[in-house]
């Protein structure tokens, strides 16, 4: 992706921070990033600071006369493959939503023939006030790309929607709108959800799984190139775009699934497999009885997914075997004893005693090459996006 572009317009707001952290991650994958600043993006970070970052000059004056005598504002937004904005105020959002141009960043917006993609950055109440939610409609009408906000606690000390997202989501987003990324060339397989296993037509044995944290696993390693198949129980999400989704029900038909998309350079296993079935499900509902009789249920056990992928010969095991265990006491202990008894590479481990399952953030534990790192806790989102940049980096080590 060395012959990519970016031209990046930091707006004003605290995010503004986060851009650094975005222009490292860009230059680390040769995508070269030029920047400008507005007024108010100035105050949060120092034009020194993303320059030498950028390695290229910062732009903060429509009217510099050097740079006009060229019309720079034109030949910026035309040079560059993508214009990303972050952190995006409602203040240029409102602007390009409504064609307003009164400086370097908004022009350069309104001449650019090239996709725009923005990551807002504001209050919650300004988020959610009907001026800004009919800019937010009428930029996407305009074809213009959003990458959050997230929801969360923010400098103002109020919570909601209007984080900017974290630097690793929107590098991953750039990255799928490159159609490349780090990843570009790997295959990876991912598994999600809960497994039904069958008691009669009607029943089933389940757990509380919502599939969500393995399908943003599966977002974000495609959002850096990587070829995904999202290998997924039952669940009420919608299929990410631009995957190829195999859909099961049983344990039996994952791992039978699993199998059949192998070769892959990657594997996360991030299903809550259901650990029993019954020895033999009815084929008729099993009716309740007059006399109170209430039947016996003889369970078995699963075949366990993760444990027969990692014991595969090396020729058709995947490079990089992740396995989740999902504890509710002992995480680290229950999860370095998953880590060898199933013989994978790494484990992420999380505790579920909470809402966890099903709700919308995750804190977990990486045990990989020998070390333990205790990951804050963040939305499923950015976990996952934090641990494709992982593998990410990994294959960067150990192409």
């Amino acid at each position: 992706m060395s012959a990519k572009q970016v031209l990046l317009i930091i707006g004003g707001g605290i995010a503004a921070y986060k851009s650094l952290e975005l222009i490292r991650l860009l230059r680390k994958s040769n995508i070269g990033v030029r920047a400008i600043m507005t007024k108010a993006g100035a105050q949060f970070v120092t034009p020194l600071s993303v320059s030498a970052l950028c390695e290229e000059k910062v732009l903060t004056d429509l009217f510099d006369l050097t740079d006009e005598t060229q019309m720079g504002h034109i030949q910026l937004s035309r040079s560059a493959d993508l214009v990303v904005v972050a952190p995006a105020t409602a203040d240029l959002i409102a602007k390009l939503a409504n064609g307003l141009a009164n400086d370097l960043a908004s022009t350069c917006l309104l001449a650019t023939d090239k996709p725009v993609l923005l990551a807002p950055a504001m209050n919650v109440r300004m988020w959610q006030h009907a001026a800004t939610r009919r800019n937010y409609a009428q930029l996407t009408r305009d074809g213009v790309g959003f990458i959050g906000p997230d929801k969360g606690d923010m400098a103002c000390g109020e919570f909601g929607f209007g984080r900017m997202a974290e630097p690793e989501e929107i590098f991953a987003a750039i990255c799928a709108k490159f159609a490349g990324g780090p990843l570009a060339g790997k295959s990876a397989l991912v598994t999600a959800g809960p497994t039904h296993e069958p008691i009669d037509p009607v029943r089933y044995l389940a757990n509380r799984s919502s599939g969500k944290q393995g399908y943003a696993i599966a977002s974000a390693l495609a959002g850096l190139g990587a070829d995904v198949t999202l290998i997924s129980g039952p669940v009420s999400l919608p299929a990410p775009s631009g995957l190829r989704v195999i859909a099961v029900e049983t344990a039996r038909e994952m791992l039978d699934a699993t199998k059949s998309s192998l070769p892959a350079d990657i594997a996360v296993f991030a299903a809550a497999v259901a650990d029993w079935r019954t020895d033999e499900a009815a084929n008729q509902k099993v009716k309740k009885q007059a006399t109170g009789f209430i039947p016996k249920l003889k369970l078995i056990e699963n075949p366990d997914i993760l444990a027969i992928i990692s014991a595969l010969p090396v020729s058709q095991r995947p490079k990089l075997v992740i396995g989740f265990a999902a504890e509710t006491t002992d995480l680290q202990q229950n999860a370095l004893a998953k880590l060898a008894k199933k013989q994978c590479d790494w484990i992420v481990a999380n505790d579920v005693s909470g809402d966890v399952m099903g709700g919308d953030e995750n804190q977990v534990v990486l045990l990989s090459g020998g070390k333990i790192d205790q990951w804050p806790k963040m939305s499923k989102n950015q976990t996952a996006h934090k641990l494709a940049q992982i593998i990410s980096d990994y294959f960067m080590e150990k192409p």
